[in-house]
Protein backbone atom coordinates (compact mmCIF):
# COMPACT_ATOMS: atom_id res chain seq x y z
CA UNK A 1 0.00 0.00 0.00
CA UNK A 2 1.29 3.69 -1.16
CA UNK A 3 0.72 6.26 1.14
CA UNK A 4 -1.12 9.45 -0.22
CA UNK A 5 1.01 12.37 0.98
CA UNK A 6 -1.93 14.48 0.56
CA UNK A 7 -2.90 14.91 4.42
CA UNK A 8 0.47 16.09 5.54
CA UNK A 9 3.67 17.56 4.00
CA UNK A 10 5.43 16.11 1.30
CA UNK A 11 8.87 14.99 1.69
CA UNK A 12 10.06 17.67 -0.58
CA UNK A 13 8.34 20.55 0.72
CA UNK A 14 9.90 19.51 4.18
CA UNK A 15 13.02 19.23 2.79
CA UNK A 16 12.72 23.00 1.28
CA UNK A 17 11.26 24.53 4.39
CA UNK A 18 14.54 22.93 6.30
CA UNK A 19 16.63 23.73 4.15
CA UNK A 20 15.50 27.62 4.11
CA UNK A 21 15.50 27.39 7.48
CA UNK A 22 19.31 26.06 7.85
CA UNK A 23 20.51 28.33 5.33
CA UNK A 24 19.45 31.62 6.61
CA UNK A 25 21.01 30.05 10.14
CA UNK A 26 24.40 29.88 8.63
CA UNK A 27 24.59 33.13 6.92
CA UNK A 28 23.16 34.24 10.14
CA UNK A 29 25.88 32.75 12.10
CA UNK A 30 28.46 33.23 10.07
CA UNK A 31 27.86 37.30 9.95
CA UNK A 32 27.75 36.98 13.84
CA UNK A 33 31.24 35.21 13.89
CA UNK A 34 32.91 37.61 12.08
CA UNK A 35 31.48 40.37 13.79
CA UNK A 36 32.22 38.70 17.28
CA UNK A 37 35.41 38.17 16.73
CA UNK A 38 36.35 41.86 14.96
CA UNK A 39 34.79 43.60 17.85
CA UNK A 40 36.22 41.43 20.69
CA UNK A 41 40.09 42.32 19.23
CA UNK A 42 39.22 46.01 19.11
CA UNK A 43 37.77 46.19 22.31
CA UNK A 44 39.69 43.73 23.77
CA UNK A 45 37.18 41.37 25.03
CA UNK A 46 38.18 38.01 25.45
CA UNK A 47 34.37 36.82 25.41
CA UNK A 48 33.18 38.22 22.75
CA UNK A 49 35.65 36.63 20.49
CA UNK A 50 35.52 33.14 22.82
CA UNK A 51 31.31 33.54 21.59
CA UNK A 52 32.38 34.09 18.08
CA UNK A 53 34.70 31.31 17.80
CA UNK A 54 31.41 28.99 19.23
CA UNK A 55 29.55 30.50 16.42
CA UNK A 56 31.97 29.60 13.61
CA UNK A 57 31.24 25.80 15.13
CA UNK A 58 27.53 26.98 14.98
CA UNK A 59 28.44 26.27 10.89
CA UNK A 60 29.47 22.85 11.14
CA UNK A 61 26.09 21.70 12.96
CA UNK A 62 24.22 23.91 10.26
CA UNK A 63 26.12 22.10 7.21
CA UNK A 64 25.07 18.30 9.40
CA UNK A 65 21.51 19.71 9.75
CA UNK A 66 21.61 20.54 5.50
CA UNK A 67 23.39 17.09 4.59
CA UNK A 68 20.81 15.29 6.16
CA UNK A 69 17.71 16.95 5.47
CA UNK A 70 18.88 16.67 2.18
CA UNK A 71 19.05 12.88 1.99
CA UNK A 72 16.06 12.79 4.25
CA UNK A 73 13.86 13.95 1.72
CA UNK A 74 14.36 11.70 -0.91
CA UNK A 75 12.08 8.94 -1.53
CA UNK A 76 12.58 4.97 -0.76
CA UNK A 77 14.66 2.58 -2.52
CA UNK A 78 15.90 -0.81 -2.85
CA UNK A 79 18.24 -0.44 -0.36
CA UNK A 80 16.36 1.89 1.97
CA UNK A 81 12.69 1.06 1.55
CA UNK A 82 11.45 2.32 4.45
CA UNK A 83 12.53 5.65 3.68
CA UNK A 84 15.63 7.56 4.87
CA UNK A 85 13.97 9.48 7.70
CA UNK A 86 16.49 7.57 10.35
CA UNK A 87 19.41 10.12 8.63
CA UNK A 88 17.85 13.05 10.29
CA UNK A 89 17.26 10.61 13.97
CA UNK A 90 21.42 10.39 13.47
CA UNK A 91 21.63 14.00 12.51
CA UNK A 92 19.83 15.13 15.76
CA UNK A 93 21.98 13.19 17.92
CA UNK A 94 25.13 14.57 15.95
CA UNK A 95 24.22 18.36 17.06
CA UNK A 96 23.05 17.08 20.38
CA UNK A 97 26.65 15.98 20.87
CA UNK A 98 27.72 19.00 19.42
CA UNK A 99 25.64 20.97 21.90
CA UNK A 100 27.49 18.66 24.73
CA UNK A 101 30.82 19.26 23.45
CA UNK A 102 29.83 23.38 23.42
CA UNK A 103 28.52 23.11 26.81
CA UNK A 104 32.43 21.49 28.15
CA UNK A 105 33.59 23.90 26.38
CA UNK A 106 32.26 26.58 28.05
CA UNK A 107 32.02 25.27 31.98
CA UNK A 108 36.26 24.45 31.03
CA UNK A 109 36.73 28.12 30.20
CA UNK A 110 34.75 29.34 32.72
CA UNK A 111 36.67 27.16 35.52
CA UNK A 112 39.45 28.80 33.95
CA UNK A 113 38.62 32.00 34.04
CA UNK A 114 37.63 31.63 38.00
CA UNK A 115 40.26 30.07 38.89
CA UNK A 116 42.36 33.47 37.41
CA UNK A 117 40.15 36.10 37.94
CA UNK A 118 42.02 38.34 39.59
CA UNK A 119 44.72 39.21 36.35
CA UNK A 120 41.53 39.71 33.80
CA UNK A 121 41.03 43.03 32.52
CA UNK A 122 37.70 44.17 31.50
CA UNK A 123 36.68 45.16 28.04
CA UNK A 124 35.89 48.80 26.58
CA UNK A 125 32.09 49.51 27.56
CA UNK A 126 31.67 49.44 23.39
CA UNK A 127 31.52 45.63 23.71
CA UNK A 128 28.07 45.52 25.45
CA UNK A 129 26.91 47.04 22.22
CA UNK A 130 27.67 43.84 20.15
CA UNK A 131 27.08 41.50 22.80
CA UNK A 132 23.36 42.71 22.97
CA UNK A 133 23.63 42.38 18.70
CA UNK A 134 24.41 38.88 19.54
CA UNK A 135 21.86 37.88 22.29
CA UNK A 136 18.86 39.50 19.54
CA UNK A 137 19.85 38.23 16.48
CA UNK A 138 21.04 34.15 18.36
CA UNK A 139 17.02 34.75 19.94
CA UNK A 140 15.67 35.53 16.61
CA UNK A 141 17.50 32.47 14.96
CA UNK A 142 15.84 30.21 17.45
CA UNK A 143 11.82 31.85 17.29
CA UNK A 144 12.31 31.90 13.44
CA UNK A 145 13.56 27.89 14.01
CA UNK A 146 11.32 26.33 16.01
CA UNK A 147 8.08 27.46 14.26
CA UNK A 148 9.48 26.07 11.03
CA UNK A 149 10.04 23.08 12.86
CA UNK A 150 6.76 22.80 14.69
CA UNK A 151 5.01 23.05 11.68
CA UNK A 152 7.36 20.60 9.78
CA UNK A 153 7.33 18.21 12.74
CA UNK A 154 10.77 17.74 12.38
CA UNK A 155 12.76 16.60 15.30
CA UNK A 156 15.96 17.44 13.94
CA UNK A 157 15.44 21.39 13.01
CA UNK A 158 13.74 21.34 16.60
CA UNK A 159 16.89 20.40 17.66
CA UNK A 160 19.46 23.08 15.55
CA UNK A 161 16.51 25.65 17.02
CA UNK A 162 17.85 24.28 20.79
CA UNK A 163 21.22 24.80 19.69
CA UNK A 164 20.67 28.32 19.06
CA UNK A 165 18.70 29.07 21.56
CA UNK A 166 21.72 27.68 23.64
CA UNK A 167 23.68 30.45 21.39
CA UNK A 168 21.73 33.51 22.96
CA UNK A 169 22.20 32.01 26.57
CA UNK A 170 25.80 32.05 25.80
CA UNK A 171 25.70 35.45 24.22
CA UNK A 172 23.44 36.11 27.54
CA UNK A 173 26.57 34.97 29.50
CA UNK A 174 28.95 36.85 27.29
CA UNK A 175 26.21 40.20 28.01
CA UNK A 176 26.50 39.51 31.20
CA UNK A 177 29.86 38.98 31.83
CA UNK A 178 31.17 42.18 29.69
CA UNK A 179 28.65 43.78 32.33
CA UNK A 180 30.10 42.96 35.44
CA UNK A 181 33.64 43.31 33.75
CA UNK A 182 32.84 47.06 33.28
CA UNK A 183 31.31 47.63 36.74
CA UNK A 184 33.83 45.79 38.12
CA UNK A 185 33.36 42.20 38.52
CA UNK A 186 34.73 39.98 36.31
CA UNK A 187 33.86 36.83 38.13
CA UNK A 188 30.19 37.16 37.63
CA UNK A 189 30.36 35.80 33.85
CA UNK A 190 32.39 32.93 34.48
CA UNK A 191 29.72 31.60 37.02
CA UNK A 192 26.85 32.25 35.03
CA UNK A 193 28.59 30.48 32.07
CA UNK A 194 29.01 27.19 34.50
CA UNK A 195 25.15 27.34 34.97
CA UNK A 196 24.61 28.23 31.55
CA UNK A 197 26.33 24.96 30.82
CA UNK A 198 24.63 22.86 33.03
CA UNK A 199 21.21 24.05 31.31
CA UNK A 200 22.88 23.01 27.60
CA UNK A 201 23.62 19.94 28.96
CA UNK A 202 20.86 18.93 30.03
CA UNK A 203 19.32 19.85 26.78
CA UNK A 204 22.16 17.55 24.84
CA UNK A 205 21.21 14.75 27.06
CA UNK A 206 17.35 15.05 26.09
CA UNK A 207 18.08 15.05 21.99
CA UNK A 208 20.97 12.10 22.16
CA UNK A 209 18.56 10.10 24.95
CA UNK A 210 14.87 10.62 22.64
CA UNK A 211 16.90 10.16 19.45
CA UNK A 212 18.75 6.73 20.41
CA UNK A 213 15.28 5.47 21.82
CA UNK A 214 14.13 5.97 18.32
CA UNK A 215 16.92 4.12 16.71
CA UNK A 216 15.92 1.15 18.64
CA UNK A 217 12.36 1.22 17.68
CA UNK A 218 10.98 2.46 20.63
CA UNK A 219 7.00 3.03 20.44
CA UNK A 220 5.03 5.91 20.01
CA UNK A 221 3.97 7.23 22.87
CA UNK A 222 1.04 5.16 24.84
CA UNK A 223 -1.76 7.69 23.81
CA UNK A 224 -1.02 7.70 20.21
CA UNK A 225 -0.99 4.00 20.14
CA UNK A 226 -4.31 3.77 21.76
CA UNK A 227 -5.49 6.21 18.84
CA UNK A 228 -4.54 4.03 16.09
CA UNK A 229 -5.88 0.87 17.75
CA UNK A 230 -8.91 2.45 18.21
CA UNK A 231 -9.13 3.76 14.62
CA UNK A 232 -8.92 -0.20 13.95
CA UNK A 233 -11.00 -1.26 15.65
CA UNK A 234 -13.90 0.97 14.38
CA UNK A 235 -13.65 -0.50 11.04
CA UNK A 236 -16.53 -2.81 9.95
CA UNK A 237 -15.84 -6.25 10.18
CA UNK A 238 -12.51 -5.95 11.85
CA UNK A 239 -13.81 -8.35 15.41
CA UNK A 240 -10.53 -7.47 16.76
CA UNK A 241 -7.15 -5.88 16.54
CA UNK A 242 -4.02 -7.04 18.68
CA UNK A 243 -0.26 -7.27 17.68
CA UNK A 244 -0.30 -3.21 16.97
CA UNK A 245 3.05 -2.26 17.13
CA UNK A 246 4.73 1.11 15.95
CA UNK A 247 8.35 2.77 15.83
CA UNK A 248 9.41 6.20 14.49
CA UNK A 249 10.99 6.75 11.46
CA UNK A 250 12.53 10.55 11.59
CA UNK A 251 9.77 12.71 11.91
CA UNK A 252 7.32 9.60 10.32
CA UNK A 253 6.42 6.44 11.86
CA UNK A 254 5.09 3.44 10.82
CA UNK A 255 2.74 0.26 11.91
CA UNK A 256 1.63 -2.98 11.80
CA UNK A 257 -1.13 -4.87 12.69
CA UNK A 258 -3.05 -7.89 12.88
CA UNK A 259 -6.92 -7.64 12.53
CA UNK A 260 -9.35 -10.90 13.10
CA UNK A 261 -11.69 -11.07 10.49
CA UNK A 262 -14.90 -13.66 10.12
CA UNK A 263 -12.89 -16.67 9.52
CA UNK A 264 -15.36 -17.95 5.88
CA UNK A 265 -14.95 -14.62 4.13
CA UNK A 266 -13.31 -14.70 0.83
CA UNK A 267 -9.65 -13.06 0.47
CA UNK A 268 -11.39 -10.06 -1.37
CA UNK A 269 -13.06 -8.89 1.21
CA UNK A 270 -10.71 -9.56 3.64
CA UNK A 271 -8.45 -7.62 1.80
CA UNK A 272 -11.01 -5.07 1.29
CA UNK A 273 -10.97 -4.18 4.92
CA UNK A 274 -7.39 -4.57 5.81
CA UNK A 275 -7.39 -1.62 3.10
CA UNK A 276 -10.14 0.34 5.32
CA UNK A 277 -7.98 -0.59 8.07
CA UNK A 278 -5.22 1.27 6.30
CA UNK A 279 -7.10 4.55 5.69
CA UNK A 280 -8.51 4.83 8.85
CA UNK A 281 -4.98 4.36 10.55
CA UNK A 282 -3.63 7.01 8.05
CA UNK A 283 -6.77 9.27 8.78
CA UNK A 284 -5.79 9.44 12.74
CA UNK A 285 -2.09 9.70 11.99
CA UNK A 286 -1.10 11.51 9.06
CA UNK A 287 2.65 10.87 10.39
CA UNK A 288 2.36 7.31 9.67
CA UNK A 289 3.57 6.84 6.31
CA UNK A 290 3.89 3.18 6.22
CA UNK A 291 0.83 0.63 7.77
CA UNK A 292 1.19 -2.58 7.48
CA UNK A 293 -2.30 -4.91 7.96
CA UNK A 294 -2.14 -8.42 8.26
CA UNK A 295 -5.68 -10.49 8.25
CA UNK A 296 -6.37 -13.18 10.21
CA UNK A 297 -9.21 -15.54 10.55
CA UNK A 298 -8.83 -16.57 14.08
CA UNK A 299 -7.16 -15.41 17.32
CA UNK A 300 -3.35 -16.45 17.53
CA UNK A 301 -3.46 -19.40 20.09
CA UNK A 302 -6.30 -21.13 17.39
CA UNK A 303 -3.80 -20.44 14.88
CA UNK A 304 -0.88 -21.81 16.27
CA UNK A 305 -2.55 -25.75 15.92
CA UNK A 306 -3.35 -25.35 12.07
CA UNK A 307 0.93 -25.30 12.05
CA UNK A 308 1.92 -28.38 9.61
CA UNK A 309 -2.25 -28.75 7.97
CA UNK A 310 -1.16 -29.83 4.34
CA UNK A 311 -1.49 -26.85 1.87
CA UNK A 312 -3.60 -26.90 -1.31
CA UNK A 313 -1.79 -29.27 -3.56
CA UNK A 314 -1.99 -32.17 -0.73
CA UNK A 315 -5.69 -31.61 -0.51
CA UNK A 316 -6.52 -31.47 -3.66
CA UNK A 317 -4.27 -34.58 -4.84
CA UNK A 318 -5.77 -36.21 -1.90
CA UNK A 319 -9.28 -35.79 -3.16
CA UNK A 320 -9.02 -36.73 -6.63
CA UNK A 321 -7.38 -39.91 -4.71
CA UNK A 322 -10.70 -40.70 -2.85
CA UNK A 323 -12.81 -39.78 -5.54
CA UNK A 324 -11.45 -41.76 -8.33
CA UNK A 325 -13.31 -43.05 -10.72
CA UNK A 326 -16.66 -40.93 -9.40
CA UNK A 327 -18.32 -38.85 -12.31
CA UNK A 328 -18.29 -36.04 -9.86
CA UNK A 329 -14.38 -35.41 -9.85
CA UNK A 330 -14.72 -33.86 -13.37
CA UNK A 331 -17.54 -31.63 -12.09
CA UNK A 332 -14.93 -29.67 -9.27
CA UNK A 333 -15.50 -25.95 -10.29
CA UNK A 334 -13.80 -24.85 -6.56
CA UNK A 335 -12.27 -25.63 -3.94
CA UNK A 336 -12.09 -23.61 -0.95
CA UNK A 337 -9.97 -24.59 2.06
CA UNK A 338 -10.78 -23.03 5.10
CA UNK A 339 -7.99 -23.60 7.87
CA UNK A 340 -9.70 -23.22 11.75
CA UNK A 341 -9.54 -24.63 14.50
CA UNK A 342 -6.36 -26.85 14.34
CA UNK A 343 -8.29 -28.25 11.04
CA UNK A 344 -8.87 -28.20 7.35
CA UNK A 345 -12.42 -27.54 6.37
CA UNK A 346 -13.54 -27.95 2.70
CA UNK A 347 -16.51 -26.32 0.91
CA UNK A 348 -16.38 -28.44 -2.79
CA UNK A 349 -18.50 -26.68 -5.65
CA UNK A 350 -19.27 -28.95 -8.55
CA UNK A 351 -21.33 -27.71 -11.64
CA UNK A 352 -24.69 -29.33 -12.41
CA UNK A 353 -25.71 -30.77 -15.89
CA UNK A 354 -28.74 -32.26 -15.06
CA UNK A 355 -32.29 -32.10 -14.00
CA UNK A 356 -31.67 -33.45 -10.31
CA UNK A 357 -34.20 -32.68 -7.58
CA UNK A 358 -32.91 -31.08 -4.28
CA UNK A 359 -33.37 -34.07 -2.05
CA UNK A 360 -31.39 -36.48 -4.63
CA UNK A 361 -28.47 -34.08 -4.40
CA UNK A 362 -28.36 -33.96 -0.98
CA UNK A 363 -28.17 -37.58 -1.04
CA UNK A 364 -25.55 -37.63 -3.05
CA UNK A 365 -23.18 -35.18 -1.43
CA UNK A 366 -23.75 -37.00 1.78
CA UNK A 367 -22.69 -40.44 -0.18
CA UNK A 368 -19.53 -38.43 -1.16
CA UNK A 369 -18.74 -36.66 1.67
CA UNK A 370 -18.94 -40.31 3.74
CA UNK A 371 -15.79 -41.88 4.64
CA UNK A 372 -13.86 -38.95 3.17
CA UNK A 373 -11.80 -38.39 6.06
CA UNK A 374 -10.41 -42.32 5.82
CA UNK A 375 -9.94 -42.08 2.18
CA UNK A 376 -7.96 -38.74 1.83
CA UNK A 377 -6.15 -40.51 5.32
CA UNK A 378 -6.58 -37.22 7.04
CA UNK A 379 -8.76 -38.66 9.50
CA UNK A 380 -7.34 -36.21 11.91
CA UNK A 381 -6.76 -33.07 9.93
CA UNK A 382 -9.90 -32.97 7.73
CA UNK A 383 -12.96 -30.71 9.51
CA UNK A 384 -16.46 -29.80 8.17
CA UNK A 385 -16.92 -30.91 4.37
CA UNK A 386 -19.42 -29.12 2.46
CA UNK A 387 -20.54 -29.82 -1.40
CA UNK A 388 -22.53 -27.35 -2.72
CA UNK A 389 -23.97 -27.44 -6.71
CA UNK A 390 -23.97 -25.03 -9.16
CA UNK A 391 -26.82 -24.68 -11.81
CA UNK A 392 -25.95 -24.32 -15.10
CA UNK A 393 -29.38 -24.49 -17.04
CA UNK A 394 -31.99 -21.82 -17.00
CA UNK A 395 -34.20 -24.45 -15.46
CA UNK A 396 -32.57 -25.29 -12.40
CA UNK A 397 -31.74 -21.44 -11.73
CA UNK A 398 -35.09 -21.17 -11.49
Amino acid sequence: MNPADTSVLSRRDRYKATRLATVIGAVVNALLAVTQIVSGWLFQSQALIADGVHTLSDLVSDGVVLFAATKASESPDQDHPYGHGRIETLATIIVGVLLALAALGIAWVAGQRLLTWETLTGPAPAALAFAVLTLVAKEGLYQYTVRVARRIESPMLQANAWHHRSDAISSLVVLVGIGGAVAGWPWLDAVAAVIVALFILVMAWRLISSSAAELIDTALEPEQVAKIHQAVTGVPGVTNAHMLRTRKLGNEAAADVHVQVAPRISVSEGHQIADEVYRAVRACMPTLRDVTVHVDPEDDEEQLRTVGLPLRPVVTERLRAAWAGEPELAMIEQVELHYLAGQVHLTITLRLDDDRTGTELNRRAVELSAGLRQRTGMEEELGEVAILYRARTKAMQQ
